[in-house]
C-alpha cells in the first residue's frame, strides 16, 4: 500500500451543498432560505418565539429564589469517622478538627462550615471539633467516651463598637 493510494471508503465522505451559484442549481437567489425576515439572516435565531402567542416562559409563573447569602454547608456521618479509625487512618488519641479532617480529604474546604450528623455507629472515644452537630450525633460520641466541642465559624463577624466622640 503507498500513501497517494489512501482513500475513504465509498460514501464515507459527503460533499457540502454549493448554495447560491445561480437559479439552475436548485439553491439559488436565496440559497434555501426562504423569503425575507429574521430567519433568512445569517446569525440569528429566535428562541422561544411561538408565532407571535405568548412563550411558554412567560405563560409559567416564576418559583422559587436564590439565597445569595447562603453559607456553604458540608456534612460528615460518625459512621465514616468511624470507617477511617478501622483503616488506621485517624489515631482514636488525636483531635479531629477542621484541619485534620481536610488532611485526610473527608471535606473539600476549611472555609465552609461543617455538621456532624449520626449515620452509622461510632465505637472509638473520639473529641470531635466541628461547627454544628445533630443531637443524636453528639449523644452517640458522648456515649463512646468521646466530646463534640462545637466552635463558631470564622465567617460570622462580630459587630465591637469603639468609643468616638459622637457616641460619648
Amino acid at each position: 500500500m503507498k500513501l497517494n493510494e489512501l482513500a475513504d471508503n465509498f460514501g464515507a465522505s459527503k460533499k457540502p451543498k454549493r448554495v447560491g451559484r445561480g437559479m439552475a442549481s436548485g439553491t439559488g437567489k436565496t440559497s434555501g432560505k426562504g423569503h425575507k425576515g429574521a430567519k433568512s439572516r445569517s446569525g440569528v435565531s429566535i428562541k422561544g418565539f411561538e408565532g407571535g402567542q405568548m412563550p411558554i416562559y412567560r405563560r409559567l409563573p416564576k418559583r422559587g429564589f436564590t439565597n445569595i447569602f447562603r453559607e456553604p454547608n458540608q456534612v460528615i456521618n460518625i459512621g465514616k469517622i468511624q470507617s477511617y479509625v478501622d483503616n488506621g487512618k485517624i489515631d482514636s488519641n488525636e483531635k479531629l478538627d477542621l484541619e485534620k479532617f481536610k488532611s485526610l480529604s473527608i471535606i473539600k474546604s476549611i472555609d465552609s462550615s461543617l455538621r456532624l450528623l449520626a449515620k452509622g455507629k461510632l465505637t472509638a472515644k473520639l473529641n470531635i471539633e466541628v461547627h454544628t452537630a445533630s443531637k443524636s450525633a453528639i449523644a452517640a460520641v458522648e456515649k463512646a467516651g468521646g466530646k463534640v466541642l462545637i466552635v463558631d465559624n470564622k465567617k460570622t463577624k462580630t459587630k465591637t463598637k469603639t468609643k468616638t466622640k459622637e457616641n460619648e
